[in-house]
């Protein structure tokens, strides 16, 4: 990987840079997240000061910035569910196209597994929609694999996604 490339979790003031990142992967890949464009752009820059505050401090969920030459470039986030299981997952994974090809998604997702495993994490998960097959390949790459897991998608029930688990190496 470059030594160019760095990941940081996200600092309580980075409600700006997180917004930015977010509505710049909408304008990227429309149909990869949860939100629409629109809705990113029509929340509050309240709302983004208070996400970044929150997964500044949480010990249950957290956003990592990805930075190229000390500009932010990717986000990822990480956290634990609610449920019984308190699986940990990995989430809204985007890099800027012009870094792509430097290997950022992988730093990203290694740093926010690693924040995971450090809490006690055994397996790492991940939700992948069936029709994205480069970030499908990317992931079975980084060694995750299918759970057996699928359901409808919230925003376009008519697509599915699929539950992908990595196991955690504690050393």
């Amino acid at each position: 990987m470059s030594s160019s490339l760095t990941v940081r979790r996200i600092a309580a003031d980075q409600g700006a840079t997180l917004r930015e990142l977010r509505t710049s992967s909408l304008r990227d890949a429309p149909d990869a997240f949860d939100e629409t464009l629109e809705e990113a752009l029509s929340e509050q820059a309240e709302t983004f000061d208070a996400a970044a505050a929150r997964h500044a401090a949480s010990e249950t969920a957290a956003s990592f910035i990805l930075y190229t030459e000390g500009h932010p470039a990717g986000l990822v986030g990480a956290y634990f569910d609610e449920t019984p299981e308190r699986k940990a997952l990995v989430c809204a994974l985007w890099v800027a196209p012009a870094v792509r090809h430097l290997r950022g998604g992988e730093l990203l997702v290694n740093t926010a597994s690693a924040w995971l495993a450090e809490r006690g994490a055994d397996e790492i998960y991940a939700w992948v929609a069936d029709a994205n097959r480069n970030a499908m390949r990317f992931y079975e790459a980084l060694g995750f694999g299918p759970t057996g897991e699928h359901q409808p998608i919230a925003r376009a029930p008519q697509e599915w996604q699929t539950l992908l688990v990595r196991h955690v190496k504690h050393v």
